[in-house]
């Protein structure tokens, strides 16, 4: 059974607030979320706020158009990647990757 996967796009994003936004949407994120660092990490493990059918599947992050933003913010990316690295560590169901392919490849071109 596939993992539920979820397109994080980058594109245009160009500060913390930007990603942030970014994050909300992507993940459908409940309106309480606090939109930094902490509240990102809590949001990844907790099950309640994955998509529906993610927790028995498990949860891909596909993170696309992110160099950008990596080269705009190099602080910025590196703490984000260390929150979606912890995160991944913490909740053995979420795997987020980084996509290397060009802002035309959706998210299904990448898995096959």
């Amino acid at each position: 059974m596939a993992r539920v996967t979820v397109t994080l796009d980058l594109d245009g994003v160009t500060d913390k607030a930007g990603l942030m936004d970014r994050c909300a949407h992507a993940l459908d994120l409940p309106d309480w979320f606090g939109r930094n660092w902490d509240a990102l990490a809590d949001s990844l493990g907790d099950h309640a706020v994955w998509p529906e059918g993610s927790v028995e599947r498990g949860l891909l992050v596909v993170v696309r158009n992110w160099r950008p933003y990596a080269t705009a913010r190099p602080q910025e990316w590196e703490t984000a990647q260390d929150v979606f690295a912890e995160a991944v560590d913490r909740t053995p169901a979420l795997r987020v990757v980084l996509a290397l392919g060009g802002s035309s490849q959706r998210a299904s071109d990448l898995l096959g």
